[in-house]
């Protein structure tokens, strides 16, 4: 199997509880077609879904299918992960509680808050990395220093005031870190999905607020298309798939009108490749015009392998890269935010040289 036809393999394992026709499909390859398990064991793996892919196969009935060594190993690990998932949502009802108590109410979001809100059928499926929480501007310092108070500290101290969070936060003899956020993307796009933004829509369960579905759906999508312009180096991974496919499923209602072609266009892209990846299942929407195919075809060239849309790809990202790093100037001129940090950099050259790329950091050894 090809890197590509694994991932697709993966893909569509994890949509089985949902899509008949995905689970006839599967049923049938893995009845008639040789697959290589160490090739699904690496992709799951390194795409944060191999917990989720076990569920889903159990779920289908098709672990008998799987050679018992393997299926033991995915037993082992995704009992290993639903523990700690549980004592994620335990520090997270832990901080929420101290949170509430001093009139701040965080909204959970990403990871922790589907495993809050109840997204997954079983909360060892999904791999959370950290506890994320947003809090409005005139409560995030607050909220940092009660965090303080309670033994959590920051590896990193300095905060990069027009970050969309302060650094991670860890506590001995707790499981995750915290990361407090103030907001979820960062400038020009910071109003979508800002704190009172994301509280008018959110729902409570047992006092813990957690975003709507259909902005939990935009900040899984657009946090990593923005901040980490992983819209322009391609990189979709299948978590972040599994966890969009699970919200549209959740989504009902109407959705937000963002009123902002460059977003439109990133989710629509964004949804056409997701879409590919799944086998179209119906609750994954987009308008496929020829900007969106485009963006599918160069996708699907880089999973082949394709060094002259590597190359391409490559050249684009050292270019978005140098963009930032301007942005951040030019912003300073009229955004205190940015100013601060500015000046900060002005103050140590070497590190200015360094943040634009001047100087080169050496790797750890």
């Amino acid at each position: 199997m090809t890197y590509k036809e694994t991932l697709f393999f993966v893909a569509k394992c994890l949509t089985i509880s949902l899509e008949e026709k995905n689970k006839t499909a599967i049923e049938t390859q893995l009845k008639t077609t040789e697959i290589d398990w160490e090739a699904v064991v690496k992709v799951s793996t390194s795409h944060f879904v191999f917990p989720a892919l076990y569920c889903n196969l159990k779920r289908a009935n098709f672990l008998h299918y799987l050679p018992e060594e393997l299926v033991n190993y995915m037993i082992h690990i995704t009992d290993l992960n639903r523990d700690r998932n549980q004592d994620i949502i335990d520090q997270a009802k832990e901080i929420n509680t101290l949170l509430l108590a001093n009139n701040i109410t965080p909204i959970f979001l990403k990871g922790t808050g589907n495993l809050l809100e109840g997204l997954y059928k079983d909360i060892g499926e999904r791999m959370v990395g950290d506890i994320d929480i947003i809090v409005s501007n005139t409560d995030f310092e607050k909220a940092i220093q009660l965090l303080k108070d309670q033994k959590y500290s920051a590896k990193n101290e300095v905060y990069m005031n027009f970050h969309w969070h302060y650094p991670k936060m860890v506590k001995e003899n707790r499981i995750a870190a915290v990361e407090v956020h103030n907001k979820v993307l960062k400038k020009p796009y910071t109003q979508y999905l800002d704190y009172q933004t994301l509280k008018k829509d959110s729902f409570s369960l047992n006092k813990i607020t957690v975003a709507s579905f259909e902005n939990q759906s935009l900040i899984t999508v657009l946090q990593k298309q923005i901040n980490d312009n992983l819209y322009f180096s391609k990189t979709i991974t299948l978590r972040n798939v599994y966890d969009s496919y699970l919200l549209a499923n959740k989504t009902t209602s109407k959705k937000r009108v963002l009123n902002n072609k460059k977003l439109e266009k990133y989710l629509n892209n964004y949804a056409i490749v997701a879409s590919e990846i799944l086998n179209h299942p119906k609750s994954l929407t987009f308008i496929k015009n020829e900007e969106a195919s485009k963006y599918l075809k160069s996708y699907l060239l880089i999973l082949e392998n394709s060094q002259a849309e590597i190359k391409k790809i490559n050249r684009i990202n050292s270019y978005i890269k140098l963009k930032d790093k301007l942005k951040i100037l030019q912003y300073s001129f009229t955004d205190k935010e940015y100013r601060t940090y500015t000046f900060r950099c002005f103050k140590s050259v070497p590190f200015y040289l360094k943040q634009f790329g001047f100087i080169k950091t050496k790797p750890n050894s």
